[in-house]
């Protein structure tokens, strides 16, 4: 954003890869030994192989709020702070989980597509939705952003249950530690939760037919949470009921077979993209930046 561009220039000194075929740990070693920071974000890895190319480098900031693509071992042992983004993008990502799930449960896009395909006049019936109101949700990660759902879910007469690493006894609703079981009890599975060993494919088969033929997912968090070969089989075959999808496990490229299904909605990793949330990302990264070379405590730790 062109007023944060200025506002970074007159504060920091930053250098930029702009020549794409120097391959970047070659310009990482000629031109940022005496780099402090780094800005990046969730589809730029920093392993053990980035940290090596960037000897003084004391803070990565990334503009996501996961930190499943930073070394977070190496950076501890390095001393290296690792800033996220927190809450700045959790009640976009909330909203949009929740339209995401209108919009699979009322057939809003297939109903466009119903229409703009000019099919209206032709088939006259388009197929029935399914109501929000009174819906069972399974929220699998009840953090900032599964909290946002669960308080925008609520005002829908919705009936919430979660799994998350520990039960938060502070919350109204039924906890499940296992995910099968939570999957049994509910009519949609809604994923806000960080992507990890512990969580990688935390959706397989077992948790979809036991979600049921009616049953939907919604994954706002990232794509490997969900096994993606096993959801495209189970909706193609009908034993699950339809997903909204923000994440895809190997974005961008997205399995074909989702194209064609009038019960799935498909975004492109957008749900935390507002103009106020862009804003308040840059707003928070110049604070980091400022703290740090301040020597002051960081944000979002």
């Amino acid at each position: 954003m062109p007023s944060f561009e200025e506002q970074f220039s007159k504060e920091f000194t930053t250098l930029k890869r702009t020549d794409l075929s120097v391959p970047l740990n070659e310009f990482l070693t000629t031109h940022c030994q005496s780099v402090k920071a780094l800005i990046c974000d969730a589809g730029i890895p920093i392993p053990l192989e980035i940290l090596n190319c960037l000897p003084s480098l004391g803070c990565v900031q990334t503009l996501s709020a996961g930190l499943d693509h930073i070394d977070l071992v190496e950076c501890k042992k390095r001393g290296i702070a690792v800033c996220n983004a927190g809450t700045v993008y959790s009640e976009d990502v909330a909203d949009f989980a929740v339209g995401l799930l209108i919009d699979v449960l009322r057939r809003i896009s297939a109903g466009h597509r119903f229409v703009s395909s000019g099919l209206w006049p032709v088939k006259k019936e388009f197929p029935l939705g399914s109501k929000l109101s009174g819906k069972r949700i399974g929220i699998i990660g009840l953090g900032s952003i599964g909290s946002e759902v669960a308080k925008r879910l609520e005002a829908f007469n919705c009936i919430i249950l979660y799994t998350s690493r520990n039960k938060k006894p502070s919350v109204p609703f039924s906890y499940f530690p296992n995910v099968v079981d939570l999957a049994r009890q509910n009519d949609v599975l809604i994923l806000t939760c960080e992507l990890n060993k512990q969580t990688f494919h935390i959706i397989n088969k077992d948790v979809m037919l036991a979600l049921g033929k009616k049953g939907i997912i919604i994954n706002v968090g990232r794509g490997a949470l969900v096994d993606e070969k096993e959801m495209v089989q189970c909706l193609v075959r009908g034993e699950i009921g339809g997903a909204g999808l923000d994440v895809f496990e190997h974005e961008p490229h997205v399995p074909e077979e989702l194209f064609e299904l009038g019960n799935v909605v498909l975004a492109p990793h957008n749900a935390f993209e507002t103009l106020e949330s862009y804003t308040d990302i840059h707003e928070l990264v110049i604070s980091n930046l400022e703290a740090f070379f301040s020597n002051k405590p960081l944000l979002c730790l």
